[in-house]
């Protein structure tokens, strides 16, 4: 049972009839009338448990897109229910509006729809429905809880898609598409040509050029040179780290959502380049595991294992990790480690680790800074800023000397703010196609 404002105004409203008539029985007289007008008001209100409920809302969404979500009401009784329903989704769905007006007259069914805007992605659920129904002089209502259970998974949002075309503008050039052909070493033959003015002579094929049968009287003409394309099917192993470091939040994400970014576009330029690419998610144990898929389907899949995986805290287990990129490829492999690189001791374990991984395969380490941090060091204002500075410095040392660290030990390292980080992974892995070292 709830009251409604009405029913509490009515009730002060007795103060002037009782003021007036000044005898002792009239606030009892009162509270009696008001009273029985509420119980009158609470019999003939539609019971919300005569309600039967459905739902109808989409089982997947992208972070920051709006879905709607629809509750459908069907009275099996045999009064009208008129009143407000609160569809109990978590905070973090953002339904809007969170309450509704109903009327569902005896034997109908009405259809309530609410507008979902999750800020955070994963399973967004609502486990039931209450419903308040009013009595015809709006004053009680009676009030039920209905079981109505409903999902809907948000995916990450994939922002960093806008810098896929002209990054598979880069990848057409350097696969030779274009009139551009990169010779690089380690890069595999694609076909042969006539030689032309400006080509590099350690590209002629002398053998080819001897077996030419028609004599010219232009000797240049008579010269064949190698075309030469980046490597294809090659393996990308991503390791996502979900230790309690990949929690923190910077720019209003936290680090693990800015490696989800990072590890969707590098996988879907990968595999538009030929290149094989495997993702797991892991702390001290698997959380989350994509292997052997390509194209859209991989992509499709990335999202939806990432999508439910929040940051364990608890410290990454890194002496685990070679034994973990063994067990996805024996091959040589570029291994995209995403982790946070910016405290000396909390990156003793990685670097630990980093002679085993870098002696078989190309290791790449990315990383998200604070842009706040950066921009401490430009404030000096006084001395809380003057302190503040010193620390942001010291800050930005510690993540260059982890940085050195890190590249002496045969590894290479990439860092950036959450909105940089993802297209600089995507132009390392470029620069590293280009110079034949996948």
């Amino acid at each position: 049972m709830a009251f409604s404002g009405w029913y509490i105004a009515l009730l002060t409203a007795g103060i002037v009839p009782i003021v007036l008539i000044g005898e002792p029985w009239a606030l009892p007289a009162w509270i009696g009338f008001a009273l029985l007008l509420g119980a009158l008001d609470l019999a003939l209100a539609g019971s919300p448990r005569a309600l039967a409920i459905s739902r109808e809302t989409p089982e997947r969404m992208r972070l920051g897109e709006t879905a709607a979500s629809t509750v459908l009401l069907t009275n099996t009784g045999r009064r009208r229910i008129h009143g407000i329903m609160r569809d109990g989704w978590e905070p973090t769905a953002a339904p809007n509006p969170s309450r509704n007006r109903i009327d569902v007259p005896a034997g109908e069914r009405r259809a309530v729809t609410s507008a979902l805007t999750p800020f955070r992605r994963g399973e967004r659920r609502s486990a039931h429905v209450t419903v308040r129904s009013f009595g015809p002089l709006g004053l009680v209502a009676r009030q039920a809880t209905l079981a109505a259970a409903g999902t809907v998974r948000v995916l990450p949002p994939f922002n960093s898609r806008r810098h896929l075309p002209s990054r598979l503008a880069r990848l057409r050039e350097l696969d030779g598409r274009t009139s551009v052909m990169i010779r690089g070493q380690g890069t595999e033959f694609d076909s042969l040509r006539e030689y032309v003015r400006g080509d590099d002579v350690r590209s002629i094929d002398w053998r080819a050029t001897a077996r030419r049968s028609a004599p010219d009287p232009d000797p240049s003409r008579t010269l064949v040179v190698r075309t030469w394309r980046p490597e294809r099917d090659r393996r990308i192993v991503i390791i996502v780290d979900s230790g309690r470091t990949s929690a923190a939040r910077i720019d209003d994400e936290t680090r693990m959502d800015t490696a989800f970014e990072s590890s969707l576009l590098l996988a879907a330029l990968a595999t538009r380049a030929g290149d094989r690419v495997d993702t797991l998610v892991y702390d001290r144990r698997v959380r989350g595991r994509i292997q052997g898929a390509s194209g859209g389907e991989l992509l499709s899949r990335m999202v939806n294992v990432m999508a439910p995986i929040e940051p364990e805290l608890i410290e990454m287990d890194w002496h685990a990790v070679p034994a973990l990129v063994n067990s996805v490829t024996n091959r040589q492999a570029l291994v995209v480690l995403m982790t946070s690189i910016d405290a000396p001791g909390n990156s003793r374990a990685l670097l630990s680790v980093l002679p085993q991984l870098s002696r078989k395969h190309t290791v790449l380490v990315a990383s998200v800074t604070d842009p706040d941090v950066l921009d401490a060091t430009r404030h000096r204002e006084n001395r809380e800023n003057v302190y503040r500075a010193a620390a942001a410095e010291r800050a930005m040392l510690d993540t260059a000397r982890v940085s050195a660290a890190i590249r002496q030990l045969g590894a290479d390292v990439v860092t950036g703010a959450p909105g940089d980080l993802p297209p600089a992974v995507a132009d390392r892995y470029i620069a590293l196609k280009a110079a034949g070292r996948l």
